[in-house]
């Protein structure tokens, strides 16, 4: 089988002839991969800010085949499941300490075949789009957690949100605060095209970090840079929350005092196997609109540097000849 495999930080991505793998245990399973979407996580994993051991087989936004189940979507956060483990016995999989993700530490989805540890990982889709639902397992699991962590900031009768960053995630996040509250949406970004697919989305106001006016309820983060982060201490509310999920490494100062009183600073990270599961349905009666550029697999350098280059709309996905 064809895999595209890291072979260690900052190293060109490579395509490679492998044995299709097989289970190693009674619960494991393999899918033939259809197809596997690339995340800014992917970048990180290949110039070495997380992951590994190398080499590694990249991707973690992963549709496959399953003999019995038909088309399934992968949840990738691979917990450790010791009965001891209070994040894994919390459905909380994704911030299991001892975790072994699909695409980050296990080999993962840029490859004709893959090893899964269980069947429950595996969420049948019926006769959804591989290459369209593929996105979900990350970047619309991300956006989809982060709202519905805000949610009960926005109950108020005039509340206000801000999406900081209209790429792939800022624009689920659109529309899920559409959906699902009354708030005010403001968008923030620098581009202007990102900037119309936000105000196409449902966005009531779109601006740069320098147009914010007023206080805010909840601030979404999907940059976390220094200047970001800046933005959004400046413009939160008292009782706010502030929800960074962007890998910019940004810092703010926290302390009594320093942001308005009682305003919530914290970080969201990935999702839960059921709130995966919860969103496939809502995406099922809500039909999601996002931009899927599909890439031949042994293209996925090229896909690599369109992303890092800004080059891509919404969603790169790999998909298998």
């Amino acid at each position: 089988m064809k895999a595209i495999v890291v072979n260690g930080p900052h190293s060109p991505l490579e395509l490679v002839d492998r044995q299709i793998p097989v289970p190693l245990g009674p619960e494991e399973e393999v899918i033939r991969v259809l197809a596997c979407g690339v995340c800014h996580s992917d970048l990180h994993v290949a110039d070495g800010d997380f992951g590994g051991p190398y080499p590694v087989v990249l991707g973690h936004e992963v549709v496959g085949e399953h003999p019995e189940l038909g088309r399934v979507l992968l949840y990738a956060p691979w917990g450790c499941g010791r009965p001891e483990c209070r994040q894994c016995s919390s459905g909380l999989e994704m911030i299991c300490p001892n975790g072994r993700e699909a695409g980050i530490v296990s080999d993962g989805g840029y490859s004709e075949y893959m090893r899964v540890p269980r069947r429950d990982y595996l969420i049948p889709i019926g006769d959804m789009d591989p290459a369209s639902a593929a996105p979900l397992a990350c970047g619309g699991l991300t956006a989809f957690r982060a709202v519905k962590r805000a949610l009960p900031h926005l109950q108020g009768k005039n509340s206000r949100a801000i999406v900081i960053g209209a790429g792939g995630l800022g624009q689920f996040a659109i529309q899920f605060l559409k959906a699902l509250t009354n708030t005010e949406l403001t968008v923030v970004d620098t581009s202007a095209e990102k900037l119309d697919a936000a105000r196409s989305l449902g966005a009531d106001l779109t601006c740069g970090a320098d147009g914010l006016t007023g206080k805010y309820d909840a601030v979404i983060d999907f940059v976390g840079a220094d200047a970001t982060m800046a933005a959004a201490a400046s413009s939160i509310d008292r009782q706010g929350i502030i929800i960074v999920v962007g890998l910019w490494g940004g810092r703010i100062d926290f302390g009594v005092g320093v942001l308005p009183s009682e305003a919530v600073l914290t970080t969201s990270i990935w999702g839960s196997l059921d709130e995966l599961k919860e969103l496939l349905e809502f995406a099922q009666n809500h039909p999601l609109q996002h931009t899927v550029e599909p890439i031949p697999l042994d293209q996925a350098q090229h896909a690599h540097d369109l992303l890092r280059s800004g080059g891509i709309k919404g969603r790169a996905v790999l998909v298998m000849g």
